[in-house]
């Protein structure tokens, strides 16, 4: 046969292979990267298979483990309090959220305190979770004030007091690990010393490291989100880094040895910045035997770092995240069957009506709040907020006791809080607001006895009608392109628009928050009661309307 020439190949191999190449076709299809924020559909599709992203709102730095037929997951929290969020799943697509770790921020240090508010972008950040000697464990870094750890029987608590680990500035993202002796260990990036990520061996009790023990195990600008494993009897490092002109990416070295030399390394998944760089998180198995990789994405859009849920294949005894590219590396999937098939599908709580003597899981207020100006029990069945002077006039952001959740990225969302204005003092303004760099607020300013309706957006302000009455609703509608209407209402029926549609945003490492403000620049006095706050959003599967 001449150079050049191919034999032809028999029929049945040549229906053979259009078929596979229709197959590959599909599935590139299928997973091929949406423009991001476009999903009109997300998590469980009620028909066997779920959507990325699995919660698509702001859970960022996150971390995962099983325990029995149980998934719990922790996510930094930042300035927000109470801190380090806890959630809870039976299928790892559908999860609701079960409580926080850290009751109380003041634990930390005084910087995230109301009375200070000087943490924006620092406070609580990566964590770990843990399960040993039959409890739970969370550490966790926070950039200025070094490593943190507790430990709960339950992982909705209560959590033991934070310990301080490691009391020194400058480190982040660590993970406890211990070996079957049950000798203990702590990983951590000291990212004032060059981005060299360290190995400890932890004291019996777990509280603190032996620092002379520490040893370096890899370094590298920007190296960050450790994690420790032992699988089949090998010792495994995760990490992300980022090389110049290129994404974030999960990287993995192993070793026979804890402590090294880690002489094997493997990148795990593609710089993906399209989908946003998924990188941190946690690798977990189900009881069936299916492993999978539970992930923020790491660049934030206007509702923060949202979580997906990827596929895991162990190949050459490395665990590739997501489908397999030409290269042996991963890449993102947008799709897949349920993980677990039976339990009942569930999403992150966000109604409240008001009726317990204890908020909900779902709320963290900006910064530690002021203990004694809320209240849930002064009248019972609402929330009261008193007002007081913020650390700067007239701004949200240095405003204390400002309550929130995150805000959704789906089709519709429809946020409405009723208000009674009855105990409003002169110079206090309440309302409705969303907040991240930017902010925006609808909400009633009153001035000796007059209550005004006023809508600001980064500190340009619309003044609106005067209201006669005591009561008022409202409302924040918005969609997947992140632009927020407000609107209100004096009959609780009939809402018309107010102000004008502006962009949320994304700041401090943070998405989007819903909140309830009240602050008064004149004195420490006046009160706003809040009968309830609903929040309906698209959800994930064709066939669910908001709840």
């Amino acid at each position: 046969m001449p150079l050049g020439m191919r034999r032809p190949l028999p029929p049945l191999l040549r229906t053979c292979g259009l078929l596979l190449g229709l197959v590959g076709a599909l599935r590139a299809q299928e997973n091929a990267s949406p423009p991001w924020g476009t999903w009109n559909r997300w998590g469980d599709q009620r028909n066997g298979t779920y959507l990325n992203p699995v919660l698509p709102a702001d859970y960022s730095d996150l971390d995962c483990i099983r325990v029995g037929s149980d998934y719990y997951a922790i996510s930094s929290t930042f300035q927000f309090s109470p801190g380090m969020v806890v959630l809870h799943s039976r299928d790892l697509v559908n999860w609701t959220i079960l409580g926080h770790v850290i009751s109380d921020l003041n634990q930390i240090g005084p910087d995230l305190d109301w009375s200070k508010m000087n943490r924006y972008g620092r406070g609580v950040w990566a964590g770990s979770l843990r399960y040993h000697a039959h409890r739970f464990w969370v550490y966790f870094g926070t950039p200025d004030e070094g490593y943190f750890m507790t430990t709960a029987a339950d992982p909705a608590g209560p959590w033991e007091p934070l310990h301080p680990v490691l009391a020194q500035r400058g480190w982040d993202d660590c993970c406890p690990f211990w070996d079957d002796d049950g000798q203990g260990y702590l990983v951590g990036t000291c990212f004032r010393a060059g981005y060299k990520t360290f190995l400890f061996r932890l004291t019996g009790d777990g509280r603190e490291v032996v620092f002379n023990t520490g040893r370096v195990i890899t370094e590298g600008r920007g190296r960050e989100a450790n994690k420790l494993y032992k699988f089949g009897g090998i010792y495994y490092h995760l990490f992300s880094e980022q090389q110049p002109g290129q994404g974030r990416y999960v990287m993995m070295q192993r070793s026979p040895n804890l402590f090294g030399p880690y002489s094997e390394t493997k990148q795990l998944n593609q710089a993906d910045r399209p989908d946003r760089e998924p990188n941190q998180g946690g690798i977990v198995q189900t009881e069936q035997g299916q492993w999978y990789f539970f992930t923020h994405h790491g660049t934030g859009a206007w509702e923060g770092r949202c979580a997906s849920l990827l596929p895991v294949t162990w190949i050459g005894g490395w665990p590739i995240i997501g489908s397999l590219g030409p290269d042996g590396i991963g890449q993102m999937v947008w799709s897949g069957p349920m993980p677990v098939s039976g339990p009942a599908r569930v999403s992150p709580q966000a109604d409240d009506e008001f009726s317990e003597p204890r908020l909900a899981p779902q709320w963290e207020w900006n910064y530690q709040p002021r203990p004694d100006h809320w209240s849930l029990t002064e009248r019972p069945g609402f929330l009261r907020l008193h007002a007081f002077p913020p650390l700067r006039a007239d701004d949200l952001l240095a405003a204390g006791d400002t309550l929130t959740q995150r805000s959704m990225r789906t089709a519709q969302n429809v946020v409405t809080i009723a208000l009674d204005l009855g105990g409003m003092a002169d110079g206090q303004v309440a309302g409705l607001c969303h907040f991240s760099a930017d902010d925006g607020t609808c909400g009633v300013r009153q001035t000796g006895a007059v209550r005004t309706l006023e809508f600001t957006h980064h500190r340009d302000r619309i003044p609106g009608p005067a209201l006669a009455g005591a009561r008022v609703w409202l409302r924040s509608e918005w969609g997947l392109d992140g632009r927020s209407q407000f609107f209100y209402s004096t009959d609780g029926i009939n809402f018309q628009p107010f102000g004008r549609p502006y962009p949320l945003s994304w700041g401090h490492y943070r998405g989007d928050r819903i909140g309830i403000y009240s602050y008064n620049d004149r004195a420490d006095a006046g009160y706003v009661d809040v009968d309830w706050f609903h929040y309906r959003y698209a959800g994930g599967a064709p066939d669910v309307s908001p709840p």
